[in-house]
């Protein structure tokens, strides 16, 4: 079983750049790929970026694609995801979760199979 406690969301000003941070503990976390998500119209989980177990590999959604970035610390047990440049569409609950697949990087949301909490960014005009 893996917890995932996420962190870093709040009110922020359109162009702000705030740094979520997700906290992982029990089992592995070094074997998990990690992945952020937010809702959307019409899914259930939308992706917003995703990173390998090494860190040596990233994916992101189009739509954040230059002005997020997501990284890990394997040694803090610990994923993030900096926001730059926010806009108000932007505006959502952000999950995060930790896939088992091995060797795979997805970014399909049933493919994870553990989730934080979520946390609030709500972005002002």
């Amino acid at each position: 079983q893996v917890q995932l406690v996420e962190s870093g969301g709040g009110l922020v000003q359109a162009g702000g750049s705030p740094r979520l941070s997700c906290a992982a503990s029990g089992r592995t976390f070094t074997s998990y790929a990690m992945g952020w998500f937010r809702p959307a119209p019409g899914k259930e989980r939308e992706f917003v970026a995703a990173i390998s177990w090494s860190g040596g590999s990233t994916y992101y959604a189009d739509s954040v694609k230059g002005r997020f970035t997501i990284s890990r610390d394997n040694a803090k047990n610990t994923v993030y995801l900096q926001m730059n440049s926010l806009k108000p569409e932007d505006t959502a609950v952000y999950y995060c979760a930790a896939s088992t697949l091995e060797g795979v990087v997805t970014t399909t949301p049933r493919w994870y199979d553990y989730w934080g909490q979520g946390t609030q960014v709500t972005v002002s005009s």
